[in-house]
Parts: structure tokens; C-alpha cells; sequence
């Protein structure tokens, strides 16, 4: 069998089953917070389709989707890596270099406040 036949024809039966599967056999037990259609903490507003939210759950949505693309593009790197030599190699610590410098960047902008996020977990626990 080639890995096409696989690509095209067992991925998606097996992925198919396998939801077909979590359909059947998973527990369904929805409450309040489940079925709302916000997920960010904030309840709704009945009534009114627009309402005060924070822009930073904006800003950490876009910076996950941005870092989620680029790590993707290091599956191809870590595949092809013994074909492109020295040079692909190069070129994909280039590639990581410019993904840590933007990561400290937004750090350190405070688009992502990692000691925030902890004291969460702290308070959280208590």
C-alpha cells in the first residue's frame, strides 16, 4: 500500500470513526457554563448584542494563531531536514531565532503577562 492510499483513504475513515466513536460513547452532561456561548468568564447580556469585553482576550487569541501557524511550518523543516543540509539548517535556526525574539517581544510588551496568569493559578487554588 502506498502512503497516499493512506493520506487520502484511511485518515479520514479512521477519523471519521473515531468521532463517531466519541459521539456514542462520551458522556454528555451539559450545565450553564457549557452551553453559553461565551467562554471567556464574562456572562452575557441578554437583550443586547454588544457588551464591554477586554481587548487582551483579542490580543492572545491572535498571538496563539500566529505562533500556532509557525509551528507548523517546523514540520516540514524536521522532515527535510537530512536533504537540505547545512544550509536548511541555517536557515531554520534563522527561523527559530526570529519566532524567540518576537516571543520575548510580546513579553515584554506585556501582551502576555505570565505573572498574572500565575497569581490566577495561586488565588484559584485557595
Amino acid at each position: 500500500m502506498s502512503n497516499l492510499f493512506f493520506l487520502f483513504i484511511f485518515i479520514p475513515i479512521l477519523a471519521v470513526v473515531l468521532l463517531a466513536l466519541n459521539i456514542l460513547l462520551a458522556p454528555h452532561r451539559p450545565d450553564e457554563s457549557k452551553v453559553s456561548a461565551y467562554e471567556c468568564g464574562f456572562s452575557p447580556v441578554y437583550g443586547q448584542t454588544r457588551s464591554t469585553f477586554q481587548i487582551h482576550f483579542y490580543i492572545v487569541g491572535m498571538l496563539f494563531l500566529i505562533f500556532d501557524l509557525e509551528i507548523l511550518l517546523l514540520f516540514p523543516i524536521a522532515v527535510t531536514l537530512y536533504q537540505v543540509s547545512t544550509f536548511g539548517f541555517c536557515i531554520a535556526l534563522i527561523f527559530f531565532i526570529v519566532l524567540t525574539i518576537g516571543f520575548v517581544l510580546e513579553i515584554g510588551s506585556g501582551a502576555i503577562q505570565l505573572s498574572n496568569l500565575n497569581l490566577e493559578k495561586e488565588n484559584a487554588s485557595h
